[in-house]
């Protein structure tokens, strides 16, 4: 990879666009490299609607399918390097699948994927992250992009690919390239407070979206304002954004600009049919490690501002 590259991980396609669209579609149309790691193919994923209702449950031909999403996706975002983990390491892996653990809705990986023996989030760490160090010695990014320790919501395999990610970097550097930049995605709280209000707002009567709740409930990926260090104008590259979202059909549903409505650059649901917001900014916190300091040693692109 050459200079000012950019390596995202990710568990399944759609949480490329869902988590870090912006980002790789300011990236890539600055003509800098961008490298897509997908860990699985989001095979225990639901479907929605009937036209591909078909696919769930059967795991081959979804998995075939949403190959064929994030294709269309990255298309849209202008990503061209796309490497699957089990072209890696030579072992297919699959999505864990997601269940509620009884105490407080914990998410755990289904059992039944667990049983298989080839869930993502069974797999022994460094099977995964040695790999994965390699070709981040051979692409050399300046930064790595991938979920905080609680993958976002706490879907097994974003939290693993989180872990296999921090494996790697360390493997990576005693290897000879220490990346310069990781970064978690994020979500400040009162951005979030704001596009929660805006939904609701805009989602009325014969609207297909359920609003979301008039609280103060957020997973994982909402943290406090001063721990958010970098935001990407996600209106500047809105339109791939939206079109990489739809892409998704199996997972995505109703995208949807926002034009009148500050705390929106769009919105979206997912199989819940809750409505969830495009920010106007894309969030990102400094992983464990990483100082402003380090973000001054970076060019970045037009349109990713350091705020640390």
């Amino acid at each position: 990879m050459a200079p000012g590259g950019l390596l995202a991980v990710h568990a399944h396609p759609d949480d490329e666009t869902l988590a870090t669209g912006a980002l790789l579609a300011t990236w890539a149309a600055a003509g800098r490299p961008v490298t897509l790691v997908t860990c699985t193919r989001g095979e225990r994923g639901e479907v929605i609607g009937a036209p591909l209702a078909h696919l769930q449950g059967d795991g081959p031909a979804l998995a075939a399918h949403r190959e064929t999403e994030l294709t269309a996706a990255l298309a849209a975002l202008g990503v061209t390097d796309r490497v699957f983990l089990d072209a890696l390491t030579g072992a297919r892996y699959e999505d864990s699948g997601m269940a509620w653990a009884d105490e407080g809705r914990r998410a755990v990986a289904a059992p039944e994927a667990v049983a298989a023996g080839t869930a993502l989030a069974a797999q022994p760490l460094d099977d995964l992250a040695a790999p994965l160090a390699a070709l981040v010695v051979e692409r050399r990014p300046d930064v790595v992009v991938t979920y905080e320790p609680n993958g976002g919501y706490g879907h097994p395999d974003h939290v693993y690919a989180h872990h296999v990610t921090h494996r790697a970097l360390e493997l990576a550097a005693r290897d000879g390239h220490r990346v310069p930049v990781v970064l978690w995605a994020a979500q400040g709280r009162e951005r979030a407070r704001a596009a929660r209000a805006a939904l609701r707002r805009l989602v009325g009567p014969g609207d297909p979206l359920t609003a979301p709740a008039a609280d103060d409930v957020f997973a994982s990926v909402v943290v406090d304002d001063d721990e958010v260090a970098l935001e990407v104008d996600t209106r500047a590259v809105r339109d791939a954004v939206l079109d990489a979202l739809r892409a998704h059909a199996t997972q995505v549903q109703d995208v949807a600009p926002v034009d009148d409505e500050p705390a929106l650059a769009g919105r979206y649901a997912l199989s819940l049919g809750l409505a969830e917001p495009v920010l106007p900014v894309e969030q990102y916190r400094l992983a464990a490690g990483v100082t402003p300091a380090d973000l001054a040693g970076v060019a970045w692109p037009a349109g990713v501002r350091p705020v640390a």
